[in-house]
Formats: C-alpha cells, sequence, structure tokens
C-alpha cells in the first residue's frame, strides 16, 4: 500500500505530487518554493474545507513564532504558482483560507529516475566566501528575503550598481544554507566575457565533471538531478538571456533547487519573484540631533568605513551634519559612500563635502580587491551605461536636464518626435527595469534619476554637446506647464502639481539667462510661475 506522501491530488489541468513535491499543469512542473508547497499541500489535503491561519502557520512553521507578513508572502507565492486559477485559492477574511476546485486523490506508480550525471565530488556542499564583512542597515531585508526564499524557487535582487547586491546575496545564501543541507553553489558570472561562457562557469561552481564545449542548461539541470541545492548566480545582467537559461532548466527539472540571481534587471522568468534592494537610509534634512543622525544606516557605514582607515577618526556633532549631507548627495547608495569614506579618512569630511560636485573624480579609491567597475563611482556606472542600446542611452542622458524629477510627458517632450510615445513608454520602462530610473515615491506618476547617475548622463549629455539642445527642450516643456494658467491664480489641486517643477524651474532658468541661453524663454518662465510662488 502507498504512503500518505505518495498521495497526488488532480484537477482540471492540474496535479500536485506530494512524493516529489512538486505542481503541475499539463504535466509540466510549476516552480514553487518548498513551504509555499507546504501550504497547498496542507490546503488540498484538507478538501476544501477552512484551513484557519493557525493551523496552517502550526503545519508549515511547527514550533517556530511566524507573524502574519511571512504567511502572506507564501499565499502570494501559491497565488502566483496558479496563474491565471488564482483564485482557486480563496481568503475568508480574518479566519483562513480554502481551496477550491474539485481535487481527485490517488496514487502515482512513479517511473524509475533517469540516470543522472554524478558531481565529481560527490563531498560538495559549499563555495560562499569565506570571509564576511559586517552588514550594515540590512538586517530587516535578510529577514524578508529568508521567507521569500522559502516561498518562491526564483529570487532575483536587483537594483543599481554599488547598492550592495552581491554582499546582501551572499548572507543571505550564508543565513538559509542550513535549509540546503549547507549545499549553495556560488557562480561569479562578472569577469565573463560573452554569454556563451555562463554555462560553464556554472559547471565549474557546481564542480561537474564536464566538457566545457558540450555544457548546456539542460545538461546542468540532468547532472543536478534531485540534489537540494541553492544556486546563486551573481552578477546576471551582461549575459542575462544564458543565466536566465540556466536558471529556467534547473527550475523545471531539479524539484529541490532555489535560484537566487543577482542583477540589474530582472531575468523575466516563470515563478521568477523581483526583489528591489533598497539604498541605505539618510537622514531628513531637518534632522540634527546626533543620535537621530547616527540611526540612519548611511551615516552609520560613512562612519564605520572612515573609522576602518584611520582609527583615530571620531565624529561630533557637527561633523555628523555633513556626514549626513554627503549621504544625502550620495542616495545612500552602500559602493559611493564606501569611496567618500576612504577619501574623508585621508582628506576630512569638510574637503568631500566640497568636491562632491567633481564626484567622478573624487569617488576613485575603490579596494584593489574589488572588481574593475567597481575601482571607481565612473567605472560603475559606464557598466551599466555600455550595456545599453543607444535608444535608452540617448534617452537617459536627455532626462538628466530634470533635477526635480520627470512625467511621461516631459520624457515624450525631450524626444521631440525622435521616439513616438509608445516607445518612449518602452523605452523608459526598460530603464527602470534595469536600475537606472526609479519611480518617485512622493508623487504619482513621475520618476527621477539617482543624483550620481544624472551627474554622470549630464557629462554623457556634455561629451555628445547636445546640453544647449537639452537644456533648451526642457525649458520649452516647463513653460507649456503654467502656460494654460495665463494671469490667473492656480486652483488649490494645481498647487501642489505645479510645485513639484520648481526645481525644474529653476534649471530651466540657470539656462534661459546663462551667456548661451534664451533670455526671453527666462522672462516667460519667471512671470508665468509667479503665481505658484506667491
Amino acid at each position: 500500500m502507498s504512503s500518505p506522501v505518495d498521495r497526488t491530488y488532480s484537477f482540471g489541468h492540474w496535479l500536485i505530487d506530494c512524493q516529489r513535491r512538486e505542481l503541475r499543469y499539463n504535466n509540466v512542473a510549476v516552480p514553487i518554493g518548498s513551504r509555499a508547497f507546504e501550504i497547498l499541500e496542507k490546503l488540498v489535503g484538507s478538501a476544501g474545507l477552512l484551513v484557519t491561519k493557525d493551523d496552517l502557520i502550526g503545519s508549515v512553521w511547527s514550533g517556530l513564532t511566524v507573524e502574519d507578513n511571512t504567511l502572506q508572502v507564501h499565499i502570494s507565492a501559491v497565488r502566483k504558482a496558479l496563474g491565471e486559477d488564482r483564485n482557486l485559492l480563496k481568503t475568508v477574511s480574518g479566519r483562513g483560507y480554502t481551496l477550491a476546485g474539485t481535487w481527485r486523490s490517488g496514487h502515482l506508480d512513479h517511473p524509475a529516475a533517469a540516470p543522472v550525471t554524478i558531481p565529481a565530488d560527490a563531498l560538495f556542499s559549499s563555495n560562499l566566501p569565506s570571509i564576511r564583512a559586517p552588514l550594515i542597515g540590512r538586517e530587516d531585508s535578510l529577514s524578508e528575503l529568508s521567507d521569500v526564499l522559502s516561498a518562491y524557487r526564483a529570487v532575483t535582487l536587483v537594483g543599481p550598481g554599488g547598492i550592495g547586491k552581491t554582499k546582501l546575496a551572499i548572507e543571505l545564501a550564508r543565513s538559509v544554507a542550513p535549509s540546503f543541507n549547507d549545499s549553495v553553489a556560488l557562480v561569479e558570472l562578472a569577469a565573463l566575457q560573452g554569454a556563451a561562457l555562463a554555462a560553464s562557469a556554472t559547471a565549474r561552481a557546481l564542480r561537474l565533471a564536464s566538457n566545457d564545449k558540450e555544457v548546456t542548461p539542460a545538461s546542468i539541470a540532468q547532472a543536478i538531478g534531485t540534489r537540494r541545492l541553492l544556486l546563486v548566480l551573481d552578477n546576471c545582467e551582461h549575459v542575462i538571456e544564458a543565466a536566465a537559461q540556466i536558471a529556467s532548466a534547473v527550475l523545471h527539472y531539479c524539484p529541490n533547487v532555489t535560484v537566487l540571481a543577482t542583477s540589474r534587471e530582472g531575468l523575466r522568468i516563470d515563478g521568477e519573484y523581483v526583489a528591489a534592494v533598497p539604498a541605505l537610509s539618510v537622514p531628513d534634512p531637518d534632522m540634527h540631533a546626533p543620535d537621530l543622525l547616527l540611526r540612519a544606516s548611511a551615516v552609520q557605514l560613512f562612519v564605520a568605513r572612515t573609522r576602518a582607515l584611520r582609527a583615530s577618526f571620531v565624529a561630533g556633532a557637527e561633523e555628523l551634519q555633513k556626514i549626513a549631507a554627503i549621504c544625502r548627495r550620495l542616495d545612500g547608495i552602500p559602493l559611493a559612500l564606501e569611496f567618500a569614506a576612504a577619501r574623508a579618512a585621508n582628506l576630512g569630511v569638510d574637503a568631500v563635502l566640497l568636491r562632491l560636485d567633481k564626484r567622478f573624480e573624487l569617488l576613485n579609491g575603490g579596494r584593489r580587491d574589488q572588481l574593475p567597475r567597481h575601482q571607481t563611482l565612473r567605472a560603475t556606472l559606464d557598466w551599466s551605461y555600455d550595456l545599453l542600446p543607444p535608444a535608452e542611452q540617448n534617452l537617459l542622458c536627455q532626462l538628466a536636464v530634470f533635477p526635480a524629477g520627470f512625467t511621461l510627458d516631459a520624457a515624450s517632450a525631450m524626444m521631440d518626435d525622435t521616439l513616438s510615445r509608445s516607445d518612449v513608454i518602452e523605452t523608459l520602462f526598460n530603464l527602470v527595469a534595469k536600475s537606472l530610473v526609479s519611480l518617485d515615491p512622493s508623487f504619482e506618476g513621475r520618476w527621477r534619476l539617482l543624483e550620481s547617475t544624472r551627474a554622470y548622463a549630464l557629462e554623457k549629455l556634455a561629451d555628445a554637446g547636445l546640453v544647449e539642445q537639452a537644456a533648451r527642450r526642457q525649458a520649452v516643456f516647463v513653460r507649456q506647464i503654467i502656460a494654460p494658467l495665463g494671469d490667473a491664480s492656480p486652483a488649490p489641486d494645481d498647487i501642489s502639481r505645479f510645485a513639484q517643477e520648481i526645481g525644474n524651474v529653476h534649471a530651466a532658468l540657470d539656462w534661459a539667462f546663462s551667456p548661451g541661453g534664451d533670455t526671453a524663454l527666462g522672462i516667460e518662465l519667471t512671470s508665468g510661475f509667479v503665481p505658484v510662488w506667491m
């Protein structure tokens, strides 16, 4: 007689195989995390009856204290796995969940597993680096991502260069390694010169006996077989297609593998959870108390790195104010803060703050053991910029003339009919996906460039001799915003909308009244915005 773990449940095109711990649709495995599968297994085994939140937590996280938001992450993962049939998972408000559908239970006689290639090193456990660096300001992210990794089988950490994706991924992998029997394979893709090398690099990291010319995503998946493993694909952006193929093959053919990737954009594969790595927290401009300033993780990192290079460094109240200003100017990006701290250790905090307008000359003191693209701030941005197609490079540079952020209308105006509005939308969204443009959390329908990205794009604009042309287009667009108002006072609802553009108006006025500007346009702008300023 078959045991309960051999049981299967089927409904329509769906099959839940409890022995293999697989969810299948039309007999094709659907990626789903281990704990998310356990939730699904509990629900389907309850034959459509209500399963309370407490029952689910007690069954899936036996003996552990788990908050409601952790359960929500995993419920969302189940719904994502069910795709168009996500409504099968019903929420009973305040009580729990049910799984709809007439699920037939039974048992499957599994055929003998096909032979798989055995790793050359049968004792392989983990190749994570042994050196550990303190991860300042990432405690909450580590906790949240640990939950996500047990809910989804593919998690990609995305963010701009220097945000700390690799460090976070390695510490995350280290923290969850016990749940993978300490079997973690880190594949470092950064140094690869071409996508064709990604598969062989993965095979080497897994210590598989293979001929590099014959390695394919399918052969890697076959070699892994049923092993329990966390596969970490680090720095995928320049080999994104190859990395996606490897991850997809492993997810579909290796039921006990979870993929953790880092990239400037998502892999865009089935079952993927994309997690944006946030910048470190920076103090508000009106915050002055030293103890409050030191609560910001960006300030903590700056002080720690400066002290590591100059043991006598002490940050008093006045110095902390300047450090906070540096952290804001650098958008809380860890790599830029480390460059700045290295300079502060030698030149002093005052010198760093005063020279941030020339940040690409100043912030170039990367550690010698880092990747070449992390040796200077310019090299970090060069790496991202050089991976963009020409249309995306052009739009990124044009958008740099908006210091206060921009709308979709503004982006369209800057392209001056060289791109249709639909092409502008697609290009802009590609820049957002690649972590070079970010949605402004303060205002709906606005985007912005990080200050360092904007400074870099302005340099590129100047190198191409397009600064004057872009500045004129920006000034004309800003004038058009206020033109319908005439001499009338703006309505209360319009005040906040117009106020969002004040920084852009100042930039337009600086250009208009410059020697190469347009004084008449500057006068129009000044008079047009008087009602807003008043």
